[in-house]
């Protein structure tokens, strides 16, 4: 019975989200660009507090992103992103990693300023994919679906089939029949979106790989979860626990997505 409620809340919050996040794709432009910017700053503040840092360098460090996200506004400009996005998405990692040296060295915290680097980049990166001058909206779309449909196969798979895990010490709830599970999901919901999008050939088969690396960056979490001696990165998502929770897959395949965009792989 809980666990049936467990799985009826994070079903419908689930659904929640995203049709928030879709209606902010959707629009894109300054839309996406607060979503996304409201996010990495809520990321900032959970890495934070599993950090166990004071108050004042939370605070400190959260500014410091929603500074850094300010200034990357002007990629939500269509136009700017077709003429100088070379140079913008320079600006931006400079930037970025100026930010994290300064917070690591004033808090004495290194992991403090990677966590800088982790907020930041991957927001960006979103940004930067769903203002492509053609199909920006499908291409986010794709990045997207392709991180969901990971996180669903992964967890019917491995909750049906279940079997051994993956890496017990880090994450006990991980197989790899959810792997498999979530790699097969990836496949076939990327595909299905490039098809109706008449995105190119790599993104049929893309989906697949790019689950590996959704699931690398929630092992990555759970890592520091460990770390910090927690079970969930926060609270304010029912059924999901906190944003970093919902957000962990999403890091790294926003950031390898655009970099395919960036380098005409993808």
């Amino acid at each position: 019975m809980a666990l049936a409620r467990e799985l009826r809340l994070r079903i419908v919050s689930g659904i929640v989200m995203m049709a928030v996040a879709l209606a902010a794709l959707w629009f894109g432009g300054v839309a996406f660009w607060a979503l996304a910017s409201l996010l990495a700053i809520l990321m900032m503040a959970e890495w934070a507090t599993m950090a166990q840092a004071p108050r004042w360098q939370q605070l400190l460090a959260m500014a410091a992103v929603g500074a850094l996200m300010l200034s990357s506004l002007s990629f939500a400009d269509p136009v700017k992103m077709a003429t100088i996005a070379s140079r913008l998405i320079a600006q931006t990692v400079d930037l970025t990693g100026l930010a994290a040296i300064l917070i690591a060295v004033v808090s004495f915290r290194a992991r403090l300023g990677g966590g800088v680097l982790y907020a930041v980049f991957p927001a960006v990166a979103l940004i930067y994919i769903r203002e492509q001058p053609e199909q920006g909206f499908a291409l986010s779309l794709w990045t997207l679906v392709v991180v969901w449909a990971t996180d669903i196969g992964a967890f019917f798979a491995g909750r049906a089939i279940g079997g051994p895990k993956i890496a017990p010490s880090i994450s006990p709830s991980k197989t790899w029949a959810g792997l498999a599970g979530g790699m097969v999901g990836a496949l076939i919901c990327g595909a299905a979106v490039a098809s109706a999008f008449g995105l190119g050939t790599a993104f049929l088969i893309a989906g697949a790989p790019l689950a590996v690396a959704a699931q690398a960056g929630d092992f990555f979490e759970s890592w520091l979860k460990r770390r910090s001696g927690v079970k969930d990165s926060g609270t304010l998502l029912p059924g999901h626990g906190g944003v970093l929770d919902r957000l962990d897959g999403v890091v790294p395949v926003a950031l390898l997505v655009a970099a395919g965009v960036a380098g005409g792989i993808l």
